[in-house]
């Protein structure tokens, strides 16, 4: 009986100690974020040092000694922003868009991107990345075959270091947008620029292509104003495939680039080519815009989406194409919504810290427990579409604070409750 009483005290005293320990380390943690990423592993954009595929989210543990601030996930690669202003890269380098000297195909691990001043703003395209500094330089580097760079019409097709968009020269730029072939950036003053590959009037000004765009070049090498947003001051700007969208400092959204094909139509609007306000939509926050969908955040939390609806994208419990702005319901009548990023066709949005994927699973019939697939960008154990926001699990005493969809990955950063 005395055995056992002892026996008893050693394991309850053990269990005590546990605890205490648990609770010391999360303590030391409090307040320290890490980024976790997700989906398709090819090519490292994951960085987590292979090829591998993750369906739920990993820990990047190449941070151990840095904070991060914010992740962009882009076509086949990831920036991480630290909080002391360092970029770092991973994922395919064909075009450059890692920002390294090196001549790699691409990186598993991240590698630092080499900017001589304090980041302060990361943003990832399909193939071209980009940096705003803390005195308002904007900072190009990738693909640069439709002028996306803005680094004018004789610069290379691609440059795989950071460098300078001097036409903007006594400009502040507090943030910018990276889409498939075109860019956008914001001034201080809250002017819109666009630049990049102009077909289907993703930049805003106006163009119209002849046949097809075939005949008459739309593209344009230095960042431009876009005219008819002149008086409007912006400060949220999103750039799809396809189209771009911008929120205003009264919450008034603004949309331009393809509707004509039912992504993207809504009633009776304006030329596609120039910025048409959304009159059903009021106090918004933030938008961001995917391959052929678009998400809009209210001040209140309410989340709002339309356009394609291709495997479940718009997470409102269907497939159909919704032409005008409905509101996303599912768990989020409880606990307002604080960021949304739209995928090419997935979407992800932090909840109560919790964070909830929808739409494209991945490649329905690949999913196997050795590491192939071309999905796993929800996050939630498989590759199958969810038509509704699902939460996904982020395991104890964490909560998100950013999320990025890419092409089909996604990434997040963590904070330590």
């Amino acid at each position: 009986m005395l055995a056992r009483r002892r026996l008893a005290e050693l394991i309850i005293g053990f269990n005590s100690e546990t605890r205490r320990r648990r609770s010391r380390l999360l303590s030391s943690n409090s307040g320290k974020r890490f980024a976790a990423v997700w989906g398709n592993g090819d090519f490292g954009r994951l960085g987590l040092g292979n090829l591998d595929s993750q369906w739920r989210p990993v820990a990047c543990s190449s941070f151990d000694r840095e904070m991060l601030k914010d992740i962009a996930c882009g076509g086949a690669h990831t920036l991480f922003l630290t909080e002391s202003g360092r970029v770092y890269a991973t994922g395919l380098n064909n075009f450059g868009q890692l920002g390294i000297l090196e001549e790699q195909g691409y990186c598993t691990e991240p590698v630092e991107v080499r900017i001589q001043k304090e980041a302060v703003h990361i943003a990832a395209g399909y193939n071209h990345s980009c940096v705003v500094t803390a005195d308002g330089e904007l900072y190009m580097w990738g693909m640069n075959s439709s002028g996306q760079l803005g680094l004018g019409k004789r610069s290379a097709k691609s440059v795989c270091l950071p460098t300078k968009v001097n036409s903007l020269d006594g400009i502040v730029i507090r943030r910018a947008a990276l889409g498939s072939d075109h860019s956008m950036a914001v001034t201080d003053g809250g002017e819109v620029l666009s630049w990049g590959d102009g077909r289907s009037g993703r930049l805003g000004h106006g163009h119209e292509s002849s046949l097809l765009g075939f005949l008459k070049s739309t593209s344009e090498y230095t960042p431009r104003l876009i005219k008819e947003l002149e008086g409007i001051k912006v400060k949220r700007i999103a750039a799809g495939m396809l189209h771009s969208a911008c929120v205003d400092e009264n919450g008034a959204v603004f949309i331009f680039g393809e509707r004509a094909t039912n992504r993207l139509s809504f009633g009776e609007a304006n030329k596609a080519t120039t910025p048409s306000m959304i009159s059903t939509l009021l106090d918004c926050e933030e938008v961001s815009c995917g391959g052929y969908h678009t998400c809009v955040l209210t001040k209140g939390g309410d989340l709002y989406s339309w356009g394609s609806n291709e495997n479940g994208c718009l997470g409102n419990g269907s497939t159909s194409v919704f032409h005008l702005p409905e509101k996303v319901e599912g768990p989020f009548s409880k606990s307002p919504v604080s960021k949304v990023s739209c995928g090419w066709k997935h979407t992800a949005a932090i909840s109560g810290g919790a964070i909830f994927t929808w739409g494209w699973g991945g490649s329905h019939g690949t999913f196997s427990v050795d590491g192939h697939s071309s999905g796993g960008q929800l996050g939630h154990g498989s590759d199958v579409d969810y038509v509704k926001p699902t939460m996904i699990d982020l395991g104890e005493n964490v909560k998100a604070v950013q999320v990025s969809c890419g092409f089909n990955h996604t990434g997040a950063i963590l904070e330590y409750m």
